[in-house]
């Protein structure tokens, strides 16, 4: 007899400290452990539009060191916005998280996400200062 799918939501809180890569993969799975998630989709989507997430390198600092110097060349805060009553790096904020990710689906499997050996699962805050994040998650499929 086949598994049928459950559905489990829930929602995590990031604190960051300006910009930069915050990692979140223990996290995350540790949400899907607790939810007993064992075979499915995990969604995560991020409530903001100044902040991304992104699979990437988890093992060479220097790949997140470049990414972020790489965005900044991408959409400068000197970049002559008419957007700008939140501050200088608001609207550069904006363009890099629309060149980056919201929400990403991230197979799951036997409890655990589906990452690469070197990858990982990050929130890229695009903002000068510190601000509190929210991911929101969804996982559909088997749940123990």
């Amino acid at each position: 007899m086949a598994a049928s799918l459950q559905q489990a939501t829930g929602r995590i809180i990031v604190e960051t400290t300006g910009p930069g890569f915050i990692d979140i993969s223990r996290r995350v799975g540790q949400w899907i452990g607790a939810e007993g998630g064992r075979d499915g989709l995990l969604t995560a989507f991020i409530r903001h539009t100044s902040a991304s997430l992104l699979i990437q390198e988890n093992a060479d600092p220097d790949v997140q060191r470049d990414l972020m110097r790489r965005l900044d060349g991408l959409a400068p805060e000197d970049g002559g916005y008419a957007h700008t009553c939140e501050g200088p790096d608001d609207m550069p904020a904006h363009i890099k998280s629309m060149l980056t990710e919201t929400s990403l689906s991230i197979p799951v499997q036997g409890g655990r996400m589906v990452l690469g050996t070197w990858q990982g699962l990050y929130v890229v805050e695009h903002r000068a200062r510190p601000h509190r994040r929210e991911i929101a998650l969804h996982f559909i499929g088997t749940i123990d």
